[in-house]
């Protein structure tokens, strides 16, 4: 008889709810982790801890509350490191006990340590102490997650050469910092940084930076960023990062060179698979670590179900949440529904950036003919009194049906925002349902309403013209 009808290895966001799941459906589970990662890299060094920071960035350095009060206001005039990590590491904290809690309440026992395959049935658990012992169980949840991926040609010193990991970890906030990647995590912490006063030049091979995102929106982004006095230096590759006392020389390929206090790469993330010995269970990961799974979240070796960062796109902690529950459940024949396409992406720079559905050149490429409906936080009254005269929610409509093919917000409260039309787009509702429905007076949500009044509008010309 197997140890346990379920192990999981990982506790981070989708490994935690695969074990709570199947303890649920009354399932013997546990859980593997390394004690001083309960929650995993999500809680400890990801979405977390780099949320937390921004959160006391924003209230410390009064950034939101200048257009009210001026340019110069500020909440606390030098900033240091130990304040921002203050409030950080007490939501870690209490974060990591909640889960403690949830496990210890759905009786998962939760085993300190790290696993590796003996064969597909059976995990050694490596304790602390460096003595191991045999786990056996029916089925498999690997959610081990990922690390930043480190150029082998950079070397890193966690003071002034950073990963997304260490630069929480900074001394005293650099005056000046050169960040390598614009990417999600790469504009966050260039944001961050540049709300605290740091010089932030921003170096992207790539023509341009979240090309996932709105074209307008992202525009608006980069203009904010500027104003910020962030450079950005796109289509160039880093040559070499020269290592000084207190401070680093970035050498790009075409012959520019950046002095900077430190330099953080945000170059992806690779999975961490190396020391699972997934070859004993009949596996195989990438060059990135990353773990093929089919629909159900299921490996080639079907008692055995990858979920969360280690098996790639999309990478979020909302997702991963979801394929741990599903994972859990088709492992145990329970029904569960798929998940939807429409999921919201939130992008937490400064200002927020979130959206659902398509975007205006995806439609275009497509040959989708769509109508535009934007409102403007300066439009609101909320927008006024909460100091947010930047933000903007974007609305595009099909013509055909008056639906709504995609939502895009900037500003402040976008994360929050999306949902609504997240759920106006999931339950097939038209842009006529958010023109009719009354808003709470005064909020952001009403940004909806003003945005569909727009669009509706122009439908109501092209009516017009085709009559």
């Amino acid at each position: 008889m197997p140890d346990f009808d379920m192990l999981v290895l990982g506790s981070g966001p989708g490994g935690q709810k695969a074990a709570i799941a199947a303890a649920k459906l009354g399932r013997s589970v546990a859980v593997v982790d390394r004690g001083d990662m309960v929650g995993g890299v999500s809680l400890h060094t990801g979405t977390i801890p780099s949320k937390t920071l921004r959160e006391a960035v924003l209230y410390l350095t009064g950034l939101t509350q200048r257009d009210l009060y001026g340019q110069s206001y500020r909440l606390k005039e030098n900033i240091t490191v130990a304040d921002l990590t203050a409030r950080t590491q007490h939501v870690v904290n209490r974060e990591t006990e909640v889960i403690r809690s949830q496990l210890a309440r759905n009786q998962v026992p939760l085993f300190a340590g790290t696993g590796r395959f003996l064969d597909p049935h059976t995990v050694a658990l490596r304790e602390v102490t460096g003595h191991e012992r045999v786990l056996t169980a029916d089925h498999v949840v690997i959610a081990t997650g990922t690390r930043p991926a480190r150029p082998e040609t950079v070397e890193f010193d966690g003071r002034t050469i950073l990963d997304s990991d260490n630069v929480l970890t900074i001394e005293r906030v650099p005056r000046s910092m050169v960040i390598v990647g614009a990417g999600v995590i790469g504009m966050e912490y260039a944001s961050m940084f540049a709300a605290l006063g740091s010089k932030v030049t921003v170096v992207e091979r790539r023509p341009a930076m979240l090309d996932m995102c709105d074209v307008e929106i992202v525009e608006a982004l980069k203009y904010h960023l500027r104003d910020l006095a962030v450079t950005f230096r796109f289509g160039e590759t880093v040559a070499a990062v020269e290592q000084h006392q207190h401070s680093a020389l970035t050498v790009l390929e075409s012959g520019k060179k950046i002095p900077a206090d430190a330099v953080m790469y945000s170059a992806g993330r690779q999975g961490l698979t190396d020391e699972l010995a997934l070859e004993n269970a009949g596996l195989t990961a990438d060059r990135r670590g990353r773990i093929a799974v089919d629909e159900n979240y299921r490996t080639p070796v079907p008692h055995i179900y990858a979920v969360g960062d280690v098996i790639g796109y999309p990478a979020l902690a909302a997702t991963s949440m979801e394929q741990g529950r599903a994972a859990a459940y088709h492992a145990f024949g329970e029904p569960v529904g798929r998940m939807h396409d429409l999921q919201p992406i939130g992008i937490y720079t400064i200002p927020e950036i979130s959206f659902v559905g398509r975007t205006e050149d995806q439609l275009t490429e497509e040959c989708v003919p769509f109508e535009v409906g934007v409102a403007r936080y300066r439009e609101l009254a909320r927008g006024q009194i909460i100091g947010d005269a930047h933000g903007m929610l974007k609305l595009l409509v099909s013509p055909v049906d008056r639906k709504l093919l995609g939502v895009h917000c900037f500003g402040s409260g976008a994360t929050e925002l999306i949902h609504i039309g997240q759920s106006v787009m999931g339950c097939g509702g038209t842009v006529d349902y958010l023109v009719d429905a009354v808003f709470n007076y005064p909020t952001l949500a009403e940004s909806y309403k003003v945005a569909a009044l727009d669009a509706t509008n122009r439908l109501r010309q092209l009516d017009r013209i085709g009559d």
